[in-house]
């Protein structure tokens, strides 16, 4: 492909993506296709081509065959998982990421990947009210961001024990807490990082799904009554099935007063702390160690974007550290080589999309859009507190209101399968689309509020297309 090929069809795509977005966020597709595992596939050749093949008909096979089997994460009428937003300005930063093709192995190899990554971190720094004692970096994901948290846990607690052997030669055992509530990938991360499922703690949690800092307390003194190692905890702002809020300053003085690491996963939580009014739900924060927020869920840019936040960068710089001879350079004493901030030698050029997208929609344009969120999410809350057989399970902190709908005569299992019948229901319609989960033993149904284009009529129709599918038991 030639530069005038490519200007020619990147004009197409564009302009295709735009008609897309466009259709989208009128509701021109269902939200979830109604196809079986192998359907896509089956209607693609199975060998690739032997010849190469016109652009056109390979954007032509997008459009037949791809997009009608993509789940519509920007429709306003999504309100499964969480938000997970592709702002169009985010969009455009992550197409010139691609085009301008830099690699960030050192500074030296991008010095504008490398400087503009330390900017737009530290722009959302304050904009989320933390204080210059955090330095932040990109990773892809909040569970790569755990991962290298509890690394770095497990190295402080061992002082560097990877150097010499590792965990095999550790004489405690280290343990790490969690709750009932915490993503999954924190446990993932804690088994990858060596602890092993038998060193892990599930504190208990109290009736708003916090954990409990006195169950903490206990924990960790049962540990070292056996003569085990606490080592880290892992606290989490906005959990994935309720958005429950852990209690972090408690945390930390438990923590601090045992030498743990603290990691407060705000994966998706992270972003409403743009917004003053919401910063009381993680105080405490600045005692921790670590710190993720995915900037790719509720506030914009496109997936991967999650930053990672940390107030010793050298702790995290020795873990980290890799410096083969090729990538030395003479600016290694006064630059930041993003090599040894991550798992991965390399990265793309990820802080292009937030940049974008922070220059273009501005922080107040960024809070306009989550307040409007939050006000979804409680006027929906007043509806179902409201309505006879409804009942909302958790409180709404932020933008995910937990709900079940409760007819009299339905318990236990039955109850199970009604909500998820109803739930079903709306999913198969094509009108919207929800996630059922597990609390407490039991089905309930999660509505998430956060896509760019819903407005109040797409909630209210959300509200209407609930009751009548609950009714249609």
């Amino acid at each position: 492909m030639d530069h005038e090929e490519f200007r020619r069809l990147g004009h197409q795509l564009i302009d295709w993506i735009a008609d897309y977005r466009r259709d989208c966020a009128a509701g021109a597709y269902p939200v979830v296709p109604q196809l079986i595992p192998g359907e896509v596939r089956a209607r693609l050749p199975s060998e690739p081509p032997s010849d190469p093949e016109p652009m056109d008909e390979v954007l032509g096979d997008l459009a037949r065959v791809v997009l009608p089997a993509c789940t519509q994460w920007q429709d306003p009428r999504f309100f499964a998982y969480f938000p997970s937003n592709s702002a169009l300005a985010a969009v455009l930063g992550d197409l010139a990421s691609t085009g301008l093709a830099q690699l960030g192995l050192n500074w030296q190899a991008s010095p504008a990947l490398t400087e503009l990554e330390d900017l737009t971190t530290d722009w959302l720094r304050g904009m989320m009210g933390l204080s210059e004692r955090w330095s932040g970096v990109i990773q892809d994901t909040a569970s790569t961001a755990t991962l290298v948290a509890l690394l770095c846990a497990r190295e402080r607690a061992t002082d560097y024990g990877a150097v010499r052997g590792g965990l095999q030669a550790s004489p405690q055992p280290l343990t790490v807490y969690l709750s009932s509530q915490s993503h999954s990938s924190v446990e993932k991360a804690a088994l990858l990082a060596g602890f092993g499922r038998e060193n892990l703690r599930w504190v208990a949690v109290d009736e708003t799904y916090r954990m409990r800092p006195e169950a903490l307390s206990e924990a960790i003194a049962a540990d070292l009554r056996r003569g085990l190692r606490p080592c880290a905890v892992v606290a989490t702002v906005g959990s994935t099935a309720t958005t429950a809020m852990d209690p972090v300053a408690a945390l930390a003085e438990r923590a601090g007063a045992h030498g743990l690491w603290l990691h407060v996963d705000a994966a998706m939580a992270g972003s409403a702390m743009i917004l003053p009014e919401c910063r009381p739900l993680w105080q405490g924060v600045e005692q921790a160690d670590s710190l993720v927020v995915n900037a790719h869920k509720w506030l914009g840019a496109s997936f991967d974007c999650s930053l990672y936040y940390v107030r010793d960068p050298q702790h995290l710089i020795r873990v980290m550290s890799s410096s083969p001879s090729y990538l030395r350079t003479a600016t290694d004493e006064s630059a930041r080589n993003l090599r040894d901030w991550g798992i991965p030698l390399g990265r793309r050029f990820r802080a292009l999309k937030l940049w974008f997208l922070i220059r273009e929609q501005g922080v107040s344009g960024l809070q306009g859009r989550l307040r409007r969120d939050l006000a979804h999410a409680r006027w929906l809350a007043e509806r179902i507190d409201a309505t006879e057989y409804w009942r909302r399970l958790a409180p709404v902190n932020l933008q995910t209101v937990c709900v079940r709908h409760e007819p009299p005569g339905l318990e236990g299992d039955a109850l199970d399968r009604h909500t998820l019948a109803w739930a079903r229901r709306i999913n198969e319609s094509g009108q919207a689309y929800l996630t059922p989960a597990m609390l407490d033993g039991r089905w309930m149904v999660r509505v998430s509020f956060g896509v760019e284009a819903t407005e109040h009529q797409h909630v209210e129709a959300l509200w209407s297309l609930m009751q009548s599918a609950a009714a249609a038991d």
